[in-house]
């Protein structure tokens, strides 16, 4: 028999139990779609994640004063700043300096009630440097950074109850009436500043007995230099005592939280495994029947001259084609599921031609396996037997 032959005889084997045949592509279906849509959508995710890495930007470096070697706290030396822009590698560089005030929406709101806001004293050109966004009125200037102004970070201003900038909107910041002259956007890549409020540098040393310290320095370095400039940043920033400095990278952080996903991914698809294979179970209940209630028709194309090959390749043909149905309705399932959750959360669909081609492939092969014994079994019936059980 020609491929056309054995397909078309294989399938009019498939026609004759419909219900059957739906049953059983059904379960290696399932099988498929769970794993595709399982790597569907974490390849989803993952493109996500970096498409957000790039718009934030991945080159940010984060400076903060460790420990002393007696175990103390450490602090960053006030000309770190200065040293670290020499640095021909580093695009820009800011920082804040975190000090004791506490801030209240009103002079009647109790001291211990401080909600786990801060207040921090901030450079000028923070924003460059970590990619904010003001949402609502400005960003501090040399003026106001030396007068009670403030900006509010997001979670800051929704905890204060302030919605909007304006000189008439005042908040209780280190026991003195402060203007809001800007909020901020929420920033992804250092959530903590959305709980921060930030206040001039002049203006911290002068009324909130801020010390002139740096806390945290926000480094932007060149793309290619990242890790070189990460390698010798806390040398650069405390020359005499490096050990006491961290130095880190935010988006290694917002990568590492991504990255937990990879263990459920892997649980999910287990089960895919395990349906996959419960289908390919199906599938050989399914040929094995098929062969006992055919026996008549073996015996018959037999008689007519087939071959046991031939009656070998006419089993195994409908064992692949049930196979291959389910694998394809798998894949087109496995498809339509990424691409309904990605679009739920707003990420780019991704589902990789490996995962899709791999998909039927397996099919294919499970389709194979199962369907050997039931296709040896119905080759070695002799045919006076099956035409005799008839």
């Amino acid at each position: 028999m020609g491929f056309a032959d054995v397909v078309r005889v294989g399938g009019s084997g498939l026609r004759s139990r419909p219900m059957r045949v739906f049953l059983s592509a059904l379960g290696i279906a399932i099988g498929i779609a769970a794993m595709v849509g399982v790597v569907g959508i974490s390849s989803s995710s993952t493109e996500n994640l970096n498409r957000r890495l790039a718009a934030l930007g991945t080159n940010l470096l984060t400076v903060t004063p460790g420990q002393t070697l007696a175990g103390d706290s450490a602090h960053l030396p006030e000309e770190s700043i200065g040293m670290i822009a020499n640095n021909p590698s580093v695009e820009s560089v800011s920082a804040v300096g975190k000090t004791t005030a506490k801030i209240y929406r009103n002079d009647h709101m109790p001291k211990e009630e401080t909600g786990g806001l801060s207040v921090n004293a901030a450079r000028l050109d923070l924003l460059k440097s970590i990619g904010g966004e003001v949402v609502d009125g400005q960003w501090l200037n040399k003026a106001s950074s030396r007068y009670p102004a403030v900006v509010l970070g997001s979670h800051t201003a929704e905890q204060l109850g302030v919605y909007r900038a304006g000189s008439d909107v005042r908040v209780w910041l280190g026991g003195r009436w402060y203007t809001v002259v800007g909020l901020l956007a929420p920033n992804e890549l250092l959530p903590a500043m959305d709980s921060v409020a930030l206040v001039g540098w002049p203006i911290a040393e002068k009324q909130l007995d801020f010390d002139g310290y740096p806390t945290t320095i926000y480094t932007r370095a060149d793309e290619s230099a990242v890790t070189d400039v990460q390698g010798v940043l806390g040398a650069t920033a405390n020359p005499e005592s490096p050990g006491e400095v961290d130095v880190s990278r935010p988006s290694d952080a917002l990568a590492a939280k991504e990255a937990t996903d990879d263990a459920l991914s892997g649980l999910l698809l287990g089960l895919g495994g395990v349906a996959l294979l419960v289908g390919g179970v199906g599938v050989a209940n399914t040929m094995v029947i098929s062969v006992l209630e055919r026996r008549a028709e073996i015996g018959l194309r037999r008689s007519l001259g087939a071959t046991r090959g031939q009656i070998r390749t006419q089993f195994l043909s409908e064992a692949l084609l049930l196979s291959g149905l389910g694998g394809v309705g798998g894949v087109l399932l496995g498809i339509a599921v990424t691409g309904g959750y990605a679009a739920y959360q707003n990420w780019p669909s991704i589902v990789p031609v490996w995962a899709m081609a791999g998909g039927v492939g397996a099919t294919l092969a499970i389709g194979g396996l199962a369907g050997f014994y039931p296709a040896v079994r119905a080759a070695r019936l002799p045919p006076t037997e099956a035409l005799a059980a008839h």
